[in-house]
């Protein structure tokens, strides 16, 4: 009877969870996605890129909203199972409340798993996924970041203006390419016209113009008639390098230990680079980013505990509601400081075991005050 009614809760409670995350998550993308429109508006990718970027940063949406979502379903169903009489089932089969708690501790073992799984393998696995795009993408919609009278530099070393644009036509051109730090080059042209090759690649064919070249202050003037500019070799402004939170929880614990043990023999370098994504420069964002991953998911016991607190009371009584309003503000408390703890993680390598311990000494204080609560209750 007892297993029976414990699969109900555990049931309800992953219901609700999931209506609830799948729908919060999905607004959320829908509003980041429409931020992210200027990846074809001004970074020139196509619609194919962009839909598959937005769409590999659902993951990350989810393990953002996941612990306030997990603390508002433990919240409602135990607060409709209170009104509708539901939790007399339970103390009538002889569950006390501490039995009760001990059940949500384990649902919340569950859920601290499944966010554990998202921080460490499926998020930074999809965010380099979708970094990934655009790497292997060139600017495939470029005729739609070019716009008449304004200069342009939506491309890599690369600056464009025209005085009049209808389709693909263009009239009064100025392009300017940055070769190198003292070398670039401006290219003049009456009208020219985007086109696409056979392999899909772009380029412009220019009439009647000039190419000024400039190196260490000296200028090259040559004229032309036609002139073929070969945009492939040009990349978006869009960042292809991966962050830090794309890198692999593999590789992110290994370029701890690479720093750590840098650091016994040279504490003075500020800049050393092991590998892509792994430098001392960027030490505090590998922490922060670390603990992220591996010190998050452990507030997701601690909410799913706090939130339990609220089978302590009756609804006959009469501080019922502010009693409950006290403890989702506790559950929120926690969640604020999981991540500002986390903000201020560049004390150093060998103070991360400090922040562990953290969600580790309050579990422990407020599962004390139930232990005792409860026992309290009970020689009553």
């Amino acid at each position: 009877m007892k297993k029976l009614i414990f699969k109900k809760i555990s049931k309800d409670i992953s219901l609700f969870f999931l209506i609830t995350i799948v729908s919060i998550s999905v607004i959320i993308w829908i509003i980041q996605a429409v931020n992210f429109l200027d990846i074809i508006s001004e970074d020139g990718h196509g619609l194919k890129v962009y839909f598959l970027y937005t769409l590999f940063s659902l993951p990350k949406i989810i393990s953002k909203v996941l612990p306030f979502i997990f603390m508002i379903s433990i919240f409602y169903i135990i607060i409709k199972y209170e009104f509708n009489n539901e939790l007399i089932i339970y103390w009538i089969n002889g569950i006390t409340k501490l039995n009760f708690i001990n059940t949500l501790i384990k649902i919340s073992l569950i859920y601290f798993i499944l966010q554990i799984l998202l921080t460490t393998i499926i998020v930074p696995y999809t965010l380099d996924k979708g970094r990934s795009f655009f790497r292997s993408s060139d600017v495939d919609l470029f005729s739609s970041i070019v716009k008449q009278k304004k200069f342009i530099d939506g491309v890599k070393d690369l600056t464009i203006f025209v005085e009049k644009k209808e389709n693909n036509l263009l009239t009064n051109i100025i392009i300017k390419e940055k070769i190198s730090k003292d070398k670039s080059q401006i290219i003049v042209a009456q009208n020219g016209k985007i086109l696409t090759n056979k392999d899909a690649s772009k380029k412009i064919i220019l009439n009647k113009g000039k190419i000024i070249n400039t190196e260490n202050n000296n200028q090259n003037i040559i004229n032309f008639s036609i002139f073929n500019l070969d945009l492939s070799k040009f990349n978006p402004q869009t960042i292809t390098q991966p962050k830090v939170q794309e890198v692999s929880s593999i590789n992110l614990i290994r370029c701890i230990n690479l720093i750590k043990e840098f650091r016994k023999t040279d504490k003075t370098t500020k800049n050393k680079m092991f590998y892509i994504g792994c430098d001392v420069e960027i030490l505090d964002a590998i922490l922060e980013e670390f603990l992220k991953r591996f010190f998050s998911p452990f507030f997701i016991i601690l909410i799913g505990l706090s939130s339990s607190l609220i089978i302590m009371s009756s609804k006959n009584e009469s501080s019922y509601r502010l009693k409950n309003i006290f403890y989702f503000c506790l559950g929120i408390f926690f969640i604020i400081i999981s991540e500002l703890s986390i903000r201020y993680s560049g004390a150093g390598i060998n103070y991360l075991i400090i922040h562990f311990l953290i969600p580790l000494i309050l579990f422990i204080l407020i599962y004390s005050y139930i232990f005792f609560n409860n026992h309290k209750v009970r020689r009553n």
